[in-house]
């Protein structure tokens, strides 16, 4: 028996490392995955696993527990930055720029109620309760990465051995603020005096004031030599414009056409466009003719098809442009991106590796798909070395002294901001370097899961050797309480400007406060509560500037007023 007990008590083992992990990890998605009136904590539960080994003696050396944190950390933000970089600077368009003014506000706010709990209910004479408060406050409004941040930014403020362990803040906050965002969300719906019904009413009569352009269809014939011998595909490009042949006419053969086939003089084509180009087009293929053949009906049955865009000619693209409905008979009812439900609206941009759902006739729908490119195997092939040379300048970038008068030390963005902000960089315009920045859903999940358990249970076994001095016995009520009012304050005075001085509908409402605090679980019961897409666009909206103001204003407190 001597080889096991020396495998839970030799801390140098490598052996005993990877099992003090697996054990924590594991128990605390295990435990992470029990849901009290239908509300989880998910692999946050990983933390508190790792407090209980700690507390108990079940640990190892600090250097390599600060490796494989900051490690896990850097994967995470990374991983966070690639899901969001696409959409980050096309969340400022239209309504988007006052409901990311509005979650900012939301974010201010969260840090002023800190601030006023840290000043009427703590002892500001002692040098750590300011950190405790901030994990308290990452705690209350449920963002890991904002932690990992502030503990991060901690090191270059503290001495070695003196550094808070605010994770403990962190843990005393976290699960009231997930109750708490959903329940201070549902109050906003009474103070407002708001009725469900009514809402999704209003929801339907906005989708029938926005119709898509409307379909028009054309009997022409091949005039034009300029196009005799040249693909569909070589006429559209040509024109700019969404067209798509049905059915060609070629001497006595009726053919069904794809985007490859060729036009001779003489052909007569069946076209549906867009209304407003049909003259255009018109002018350049040849006239309109009356219809004097046949094109049989095929009365195709409706499918519904999940498409990849793989097509690099698609990259930034919007829906609208498209005309989807009105030329290619379909509509795109989902569109999904790094594993986010993205609402189909008319002014979406299309990235590679977007899913979208359509549904229209089997051979509308197949056209659509080779449009697309609809090509997996181009997309299954990791690219790890865009995500490591991405890591290497955002580590460069995150070190960088910035010099602020006022600072006891230069501002650095860290192993936290700097790969967060390169990954968002890369996201959105890697392509124009020839990057290929496109992971699968799975493999972004898997390694930001990865970098998130390994942060989680390293801060967790660290912190818990103090846990109970300074929870239990000391202000682990405090911590509670104040994160309740954190995370409750904002969310009722947000939501009810949003609601009475802006108008929003209250499902906008409620995706816009779930994504202002990156919650997941507030996400979810705003969808249920909604047969409509509105919670998605608001949480859409907002997540991607939420998640970066969230970290980077996690050093800035720290770096100003811990120092």
């Amino acid at each position: 028996m001597d080889w096991l007990i020396n495998l839970f008590t030799n801390s140098e083992s490598v052996a005993h490392i990877t099992l003090l992990y697996a054990l924590v990890i594991a128990i605390g998605v295990l435990l992470g995955k029990v849901k009290i009136f239908g509300i989880s904590l998910g692999v946050t539960f990983v933390l508190f696993a790792g407090i209980l080994a700690g507390h108990i003696g079940f640990t190892g050396p600090t250097p390599i527990l600060t490796f494989v944190q900051d490690f896990g950390l850097i994967l995470f933000v990374f991983c966070i930055g690639l899901q969001v970089g696409p959409g980050f600077f096309e969340s400022f368009r239209k309504g988007g720029v006052t409901l990311n003014l509005l979650s900012t506000s939301a974010i201010l706010l969260n840090i002023a109620v800190m601030f006023a709990c840290y000043y009427l209910f703590f002892d500001t004479t002692n040098a750590h309760n300011l950190p405790m408060m901030v994990g308290t406050l990452y705690g209350a409004v449920t963002n890991t990465p904002g932690l990992g941040a502030a503990n991060e930014a901690l090191t270059s403020v503290f001495a070695a051995g003196d550094v808070p362990q605010i994770a403990s803040g962190y843990a005393c906050a976290y699960p009231l603020g997930v109750v708490g965002i959903i329940g201070a969300t549902i109050a906003v719906r009474y103070i407002c005096g708001i009725d469900l019904e009514n809402e999704e009413e209003k929801l339907n009569e906005a989708e029938a004031e926005n119709p898509h352009a409307k379909p028009y269809q054309l009997h022409l014939k091949v005039t034009n030599e300029f196009i005799t011998g040249r693909t569909l595909m070589q006429i559209s490009e040509f024109l700019n414009r969404d067209i798509v042949c049905t059915r060609i006419l070629h001497e006595d053969d009726i053919l069904i056409p794809n985007r490859n086939t060729t036009l001779s003089l003489g052909d007569k084509m069946l076209v549906v466009c867009a209304e407003a180009d049909a003259d255009a087009i018109q002018a350049f293929i040849g006239p309109k003719i009356d219809e004097d053949w046949v094109v049989e009906d095929t009365k195709q049955p409706m499918i519904s098809k999940r498409i990849v865009v793989t097509n690099p000619k698609m990259n930034g693209k919007t829906l609208g442009k498209m005309h989807f409905s009105s030329v290619y008979g379909v509509n795109v009812t989902r569109i999904t991106r790094q594993g986010i439900d993205l609402f189909a609206s008319r002014d979406h941009h299309f990235h590679v590796g977007d899913k979208i759902m359509v549904v229209g006739p089997e051979e509308n729908v197949n056209r659509v798909a080779d449009l697309m490119g609809n090509s997996v195997k181009r997309l299954d092939a990791p690219n790890i070395a865009t995500i490591f040379i991405g890591i290497i300048v955002g580590i460069l970038f995150g070190s960088l002294p910035i010099a602020i008068p006022g600072m006891p030390v230069p501002l650095k963005l860290g192993i936290a901001g700097g790969p967060l902000i390169i990954a968002i960089l890369i996201g959105r315009f890697g392509y124009r370097m020839k990057l290929v920045t496109y992971t699968t859903t799975s493999a972004n999940m898997m390694l930001r899961e990865i970098g998130l358990v390994l942060f989680l249970a390293s801060v967790g076994i660290k912190a818990g050797a103090g846990f109970w001095d300074t929870v239990v016995a000391g202000d682990g009520l405090k911590y509670v309480g104040t994160g309740f009012l954190i995370t409750i304050i904002p969310i009722l005075i947000v939501g009810t400007i949003a609601r009475l001085r802006y108008k929003f509908n209250y499902f906008t409402i409620m995706g816009t406060l779930a994504g202002t605090y990156t919650d997941p679980p507030a996400l979810a019961y705003a969808n249920a509560s909604c047969s409509k897409e509105a919670p998605a666009i608001g949480y859409s909206t907002v997540y991607p500037l939420s998640m970066f103001l969230r970290i980077f204003t996690a050093q800035l407190i720290v770096l100003f007023c811990c120092g």
